[in-house]
């Protein structure tokens, strides 16, 4: 297994409140919720940021956890890396050009494990409707308690929607006064066609200072449904 040091991740004190009550929220759910995928409308609302600190946060507390970064589409990733670099991606293994076990990379972090899309594929809808990411995913839950699945914008490509039928759950991440309500909605419809449980929707770079402190620290009536998270700067994934 590859063996990767990682940089740290500084969050502000918000942020990092933040991530702890989505984790919390998170672990409110049955323990069936264990493979939880994370998707948004477009890209930059801050998807890739967020799945990797909920999974950072979940390995603090103890919980085995693995990352997959599952969109593919892109060419760089959001897990920033100091020392090694991972020889194999998803892309390799789903191209049958790898075995699963090449594609996984412990890390300095104890108890944070780390999947990297790889090279960008010719076509990217194809490989994940082909039998081995279920295959993989099947695997890989009898060796994690959490896997946290980073994937492509549902607004923009179908990926997210193949991969939601072997996901738990998935969390929707919105960007405060970009999204249009009907288009929200679209995308919503599209995650409930798979039959993926919707575990909540994370409003991210919420303006505090125009929406106001109660507005930010608005939850929703669940666990789960909503968080007002004052990401600001935007996210290249």
């Amino acid at each position: 297994m590859n063996q990767l040091v990682l940089e740290p991740v500084k969050l502000s004190y918000d942020v990092e409140e933040e991530i702890k009550t989505l984790r919390t929220s998170l672990q409110f759910f049955r323990n069936d919720k264990r493979v939880i995928m994370l998707t948004s409308c477009i890209s930059g609302e801050g998807k890739s940021n967020t799945a990797y600190s909920v999974a950072l946060s979940l390995a603090a507390i103890d919980k085995k956890v693995l990352l997959i970064d599952a969109d593919m589409r892109k060419a760089k990733s959001v897990v920033r890396i100091s020392v090694g670099k991972p020889e194999k991606g998803l892309s390799h293994f789903l191209s049958g050009q790898a075995a699963m076990k090449d594609i996984v990379s412990a890390t300095n972090i104890p108890n944070f494990y780390f999947v990297a899309a790889g090279p960008v594929p010719p076509d990217t809808t194809e490989l994940l409707s082909g039998d081995l990411f279920g295959k993989m995913i099947t695997a890989l839950r009898d060796i994690y308690d959490f896997i946290i699945i980073d994937t492509s914008p549902l607004g923009l490509v179908v990926d997210a929607a193949i991969i939601a039928e072997h996901c738990d759950g998935a969390i929707m991440m919105i960007e405060s006064g970009k999204i249009k309500y009907r288009f929200a909605q679209e995308v919503k419809q599209k995650l409930e066609k798979t039959g993926c449980t919707i575990m909540g929707v994370v409003l991210n770079k919420v303006n505090w200072k125009t929406s106001g402190k109660y507005y930010g620290k608005y939850y929703g009536k669940y666990y789960g449904n909503y968080y007002g998270s004052p990401y600001g700067g935007a996210d290249e994934k």
